[in-house]
């Protein structure tokens, strides 16, 4: 579990707050000023640090920078009392994880932990991934080769230098939160905040609030003036991950953002201009969404500027194999586990497999197989036997496909259950071998 450290020059509040992290399974430390708390960050192993931004000694922006300056991945939460709600954003843009502000919510701190811990995994992988893998083959922590991630490669050199609102579809695990990290990377904005929302892990009354901010007494436990994360992103990057899942309410105030790039906090009618890009991502069709009333046509529309599509695993398959190594020399670092060999049978049964769940569910399972190897070797007896579900599969049909994308399905699906030998399939279909790599190209192209 985790190591958080607490520092505040109220013993009372240092106290209360180990006691509750303790209680959720985290290891805590605890300091009372800025100096003792950075002697405790140099030491190492601390994950994550919760700091009072007035401290004696040190103040908040110089230890903020002393943290930074020796491990740039440790996220940085920052405990504001009234009035201070200012200079806690601007140490946000400084490179603070968040700011919250006294008396403050568990629940909410709890929620803030999570996805300031789950960042900091995301961001050391991706950096892991990109010094040892060849650039080819790595963009950004994206890994592929395949015709279908080079096009969103260009699509997203081209899309970056550019201030248009950006789309990303796919389905869930392909990776569209590293699509918009590298848009904004890229971009001219890097320097500049990038904030993330998950749409879909806040509850409606919360994104709202979460989005816009609010001012004192706009609502029940509304103690305080709060900053949104359109605020705190000015000058830079707003990534809306799940988007699909935002309300009618919040989205009528996102089309203004978009239209005229001005927001109201909650509980108050005083327009606040915001200089912002725009990257929103869904694992839905938002077409489809439209259809049924769950998402306003005109937000899509304004959304829709620039698509990328993320492609799922099983119609890029050519890349499985480079995933898997890739996978495999991450794992074995974490593990301090020698992988010596890998069974070629290996990397054949797993690029026939459906994977639903995308590039998530292939790094999960090499994590298993990696944790679960004997003598250094990889065998076909180690892929877990619920990844072998989809030889159970019966080739299935959805509503709508086109003649041509019915039989695109079903040529893959073939080739998916023997294994990608061609010759075999060409004799199921009844055609020369000659006909399905025809096939196969016109489908890649």
């Amino acid at each position: 579990m985790a190591k958080i450290l607490i520092i505040d020059d109220e013993k009372n509040i240092r106290d209360g707050i180990k006691k509750s992290l303790e209680y959720e399974g985290y290891e805590v430390a605890t300091a009372e000023n800025g100096d003792k708390g950075i002697d405790l960050v140099y030491k190492g192993g601390i994950d994550l640090v919760i700091t009072d931004l007035k401290m004696p000694e040190k103040t908040g922006e110089e230890f903020l920078k002393d943290v930074l300056d020796f491990d740039k991945h440790i996220p940085v939460i920052i405990l504001t009392g009234h009035g201070n709600v200012e200079t806690a954003v601007d140490m946000m843009r400084l490179g603070a994880y968040d700011f919250m502000t006294k008396p403050f919510n568990l629940d909410k701190m709890l929620l803030i932990i999570a996805r300031a811990l789950e960042s900091k995994n995301i961001k050391k992988t991706n950096e892991t991934l990109e010094k040892r893998v060849d650039y080819h083959e790595s963009f950004y922590g994206m890994i592929g080769r395949s015709s279908k991630m080079l096009k969103v490669y260009e699509a997203i050199k081209q899309v970056a230098r550019t201030k248009a609102t950006v789309l990303i579809e796919g389905e869930s695990g392909t990776g569209k939160e590293l699509v918009a990290n590298a848009i904004h990377q890229i971009s001219d904005r890097a320097k500049q905040p990038y904030i993330t929302v998950n749409c879909a892990a806040l509850s409606e009354g919360v994104l709202e609030s979460e989005l816009f901010g609010h001012e004192k007494g706009a609502f029940t436990g509304a103690i305080d003036k709060k900053i949104g994360r359109f605020e705190a992103a000015n000058k830079g990057t707003i990534f809306l991950d799940e988007i699909g899942e935002i309300n009618q309410t919040v989205q009528v105030k996102l089309l203004r953002v978009l239209e005229e790039r001005v927001i109201e906090h909650v509980g108050s009618n005083t327009p606040i201009n915001v200089d912002i890009r725009v990257i929103a991502a869904t694992n839905k069709k938002l077409s489809e969404e439209i259809k049924t009333g769950k998402f306003r046509e005109d937000l899509y529309y304004r959304l829709n500027v620039i698509k990328i599509e993320m492609p799922p695993l099983r119609d890029r398959r050519e890349d499985i194999p480079i995933l898997i190594d890739n996978f495999i020399k991450e794992f074995s670092a974490v593990h301090s586990i020698e992988i010596k060999s890998v069974d070629k049978k290996v990397y054949k049964i797993l690029s026939s497999l459906q994977w639903e769940g995308n590039v998530r569910e292939l790094r999960n399972m090499i994590e298993t197989m990696v944790v679960m190897s004997r003598d250094g070797k990889i065998e076909e007896s180690n892929i877990p036997d619920w990844a072998l579900k989809s030889d159970k599969e019966i080739f299935s049909v959805d509503k709508d496909l086109t003649l041509e994308e019915l039989e695109k399905k079903y040529v893959n699906y073939l080739l998916s259950r023997n294994n990608f030998n061609k010759a075999q399939v060409s004799k199921i279909l009844g055609i020369e071998r000659a006909t399905l790599y025809r096939k196969l190209k016109d489908y890649s192209d």
